[in-house]
């Protein structure tokens, strides 16, 4: 019954049902895994006196007078004063002109909103206005927040999110009883109602725990019988020849690290084990990863097999292919490279795929296209999988599948505690280069408040005139009507009239199309567009070092893992690099968490020093790590759950290798139901 349409609900016509399309929202089932990105607290009004720059904060008062009506060019504001024991404060509604007459002099409100600084004066912005016993119904509850769309707004959400409950069917619970009891965990519809409604932060953390181990759990089994299918298996691609791979490694105009040596010897030695390997390499963007595949692919091509390598941005995949085609070219290497992409015309894909079936690509760079049915190999004797932040555990194994068990390499620039990697990488074995190469600069960074905004216009502007390019980082791509954080399309049109004409300002973001986000990537990584404002996507990007500065909005709602990787776009060139973080609350203690990666450029430091910060419960504001994107957990925060989950994991299938007893039938269903559904989304 879940799996009905959401058309199927009470005002859910086709066009808002297309809407809910656009948020990955089809049938009821996915309404009810659509869980709230954040909560709005409800907490009890304060005296004016109390009120606090930069927060979210409610008062109870009545008009000393009148709201004005006042316009400015095509702005609106209805302007009103309320006054206590302890203070005035001015209130400002803009284009909102109907609240002029809905406000009422002499009349008690409870008015709720962030409290900002103008003209040496407090003033609450945009606020909601309640009745005072409409305020006390809501007092000390927290109201979900979701992830919206243009025409979607949070209320209209909220309301299908509580017929969707009403109507459901009951899940049946499979979470075996000795698991729940051993963990602690809410029975599973308890869990579901109140991740979406919770009476209290209590509840709601103990939902989110019951939801949080699930993700973990089902994760957890989809590795263990990936390793279990992997463990010690025969290899058919027992490298021998190394003689070109170290002609080429000679030939670089620079030294490789200590680190980058010791990676390459465990790839050699796998290679040549008579065994699969199954290797992760671990390190920081810049830190030299590709070179050391590069080698791998190299070594392959010499013993007469085929290398794959797959980026997950066709941008990456053609900087990838031109860059190492240079490479060969410089360095007299005469092995021949084929890029396989999905936009690429039905006539070169033809060819593409002619050169790799014959052999006569030794090296094959692209994106997924790569695991297409029409793509055959000869001899594909390794795998190279580049920024795999997902753990793309289906992605590898279908690449894997192109071939007779081909060796496995899987590079990712995430900073993970080795601790957790182990476990989340549990059918890897794991090389972490840990060092940058000599001669990079460290990117300088600073930690400011939003009233430094003029001056990182005025210095972005500088580094252009300089012929210089800048990122600048937003959480959002929409306004959205609850949550107040930046977003990308309003700060592009902000950052074209704050920048000079001669300044190209665009914007990229995950909803956009493919081609159109390619198209942008192109031309920032050609110096076309000097200014890009973007989401996280640009996380797994593409290589511009003519990029100096990184300058990211509301720094505080990402994860200290996050925000270095996104730093990591700039740096790597030979010019100075800068890192501009602004904290968008004001929060104190947001800023001394930022003070980390102020003083640490160290992705390995700063990963463990995420791990120690953020305890259980600690979900409020902060965004999820990077691409490590489960539903709703995070690595970081719920680390102790991720531990715990694999711990019962282990101790599940010692005790019932293949889930034959009778309390186990239920949770056996649900395993072969994740593990198939998330198979054919390349995604596990």
């Amino acid at each position: 019954m879940n799996g009905q349409p959401l058309t199927s609900l009470k005002g859910v016509g086709e066009k808002t049902g297309k809407l809910f399309e656009r948020l990955g929202i089809v049938t009821l089932r996915d309404l009810l895994s659509y869980y709230p990105r954040d909560y709005q607290a409800y907490e009890r009004p304060v005296p004016i006196g109390q009120l606090k720059e930069q927060k979210v904060m409610s008062v109870e008062s009545a008009l000393v007078t009148n709201a004005d009506l006042l316009r400015f060019n095509r702005m609106q504001l209805v302007s009103a004063r309320i006054r206590d024991l302890s203070g005035s404060l001015q209130l400002a509604w803009y284009n909102m002109p109907y609240m002029r007459a809905s406000l009422k002099t002499g009349q008690l409100y409870v008015f709720r909103g962030r409290v900002v600084r103008k003209r040496g004066g407090l003033v609450m912005e945009q606020p909601e206005v309640f009745a005072p016993e409409a305020y006390a119904a809501l007092e000390d509850s927290l109201q979900p927040i979701y992830g919206q769309t243009k025409g979607l707004g949070n209320k209209a959400i909220v309301k299908l999110m509580r017929q969707a409950l009403e109507v459901r069917q009951l899940e049946r619970e499979y979470m075996p009883a000795q698991i729940r009891r051993r963990q602690e965990l809410a029975e599973i519809n308890y869990a579901l109602e109140r991740i979406h409604f919770p009476a209290d932060r209590q509840e709601l953390l103990f939902a989110r725990k019951r939801l949080v181990f699930d993700e973990f759990f089902l994760f957890l089994t989809g590795v263990k019988k990936l390793k279990e299918q992997r463990e010690n298996k025969a290899s058919s691609f027992v490298m021998q020849k190394t003689s070109l791979a170290r002609q080429l490694e000679a030939s670089l105009p620079y030294a490789l690290t200590k680190a980058q040596e010791r990676a390459l010897a465990d790839v050699r030695r796998d290679m040549q084990s008579g065994f699969v390997m199954n290797r992760l390499i671990q390190g920081d963007v810049g830190s030299g990863k590709t070179i050391v595949a590069v080698l791998a692919l190299l070594m392959a091509a010499e013993n007469g097999f085929q290398g794959a390598m797959m980026a997950p941005t066709e941008v990456l995949a053609r900087q990838h292919y031109e860059s190492i085609s240079r490479l060969f070219s410089e360095c007299g290497i005469d092995r021949r490279l084929v890029l396989v992409t999905g936009s690429m015309t039905a006539k070169e894909k033809r060819a593409a795929y002619q050169a790799i079936a014959s052999h006569e690509a030794d090296i094959v760079i692209g994106t997924h296209a790569l695991i297409q049915e029409k793509v055959v190999y000869d001899k594909l004797a390794l795998v190279i999988t580049d920024e795999q932040h997902r753990f793309g555990v289906g992605q590898r194994e279908l690449l894997s599948e192109k071939g007779d068990s081909p060796h496995v390499l899987v590079m990712s620039a995430t900073p993970i505690p080795r601790t957790l990697a182990i476990i989340l990488y549990g059918d890897l074995d794991i090389s972490v280069i840990d060092e940058l190469p000599a001669g990079r600069q460290a990117i300088k960074n600073c930690v400011v408040d939003t009233s430094w905004r003029p001056k990182a216009y005025a210095f972005i502007a500088d580094q252009a005139a300089q012929g210089r390019q800048a990122y600048v980082i937003c959480p959002m791509v929409e306004a959205s009507e609850m949550i107040d954080a930046e977003n990308v399309t309003d700060y592009a049109k902000l950052l074209r009239r704050e920048l000079p004409d001669s300044i190209r300002v665009e914007y990229l973001h995950g909803k956009m199309k493919a081609k159109e986000k390619s198209r942008i990537m192109e031309e920032f990584a050609d110096g076309q567009i000097q200014v890009l404002v973007s989401t996280t996507v640009i996380e797994v990007g593409v290589n511009v070092p003519n990029a100096t500065v990184m300058m990211i909005e509301n720094a505080e709602r990402f994860g200290l893992a996050q925000l270095h990787q996104l730093r990591g776009r700039v740096g790597r060139g030979a010019s100075q690099s800068y890192c501009i973080m602004i904290n968008g609350s004001g929060d104190g203690d947001a800023s001394k968490r930022l003070e980390i990666l102020n003083k640490s450029n160290d992705g390995f430091f700063i990963a463990e020093e995420d791990l120690r910060l953020r305890g259980p419960g600690d979900i409020f504001g902060l965004r999820q790590s990077g691409d490590l994107e489960f539903r709703l957990a995070d690595i970081f925060t719920d680390a102790q759950v991720l531990k715990a989950a694999s711990n019962e994991v282990s101790r599940l299938f010692a005790e019932d290798p293949l889930l034959e007893q009778e309390e186990h039938q239920e949770l056996k269903r649900r395993i072969e139901e994740y593990l198939g559904s998330n198979y054919e989304k390349l995604n596990l």
